[in-house]
């Protein structure tokens, strides 16, 4: 898998904007990748050295729109800390 394709997108929250604060940043990455190829991604991407990577699998939530039930895609989320003095800039502006 080629950096681009394990890093789909970033996740933008009120949590994570806090969490960038202490040098973590939240990404949705492909649900085949682990922890070492998110972390040679993130610094290849966006040339940052990687201290720690934590990886959640969240589940759909389940939602009704009348009588048709359906349910939102499961997806796969990292918080990646970065080393102390590093930051991306794609995030800060």
């Amino acid at each position: 898998m080629e950096a681009r394709d394990i890093l789909i997108r970033p996740l933008i929250t009120e949590k994570t904007t806090q969490l960038m604060a202490e040098g973590k940043y939240v990404f949705v990455v492909a649900k085949a990748a682990n922890k070492i190829e998110i972390a040679k991604a993130v610094a290849e991407i966006f040339k940052v050295k990687v201290e720690n990577v934590n990886t959640v699998n969240v589940l759909g939530k389940k939602k009704r729109m009348g009588r048709t039930s359906g349910k939102r895609p499961d997806y796969k989320k990292a918080i990646v800390k970065l080393a102390a003095g590093e930051t991306i800039e794609f995030f800060e502006a």
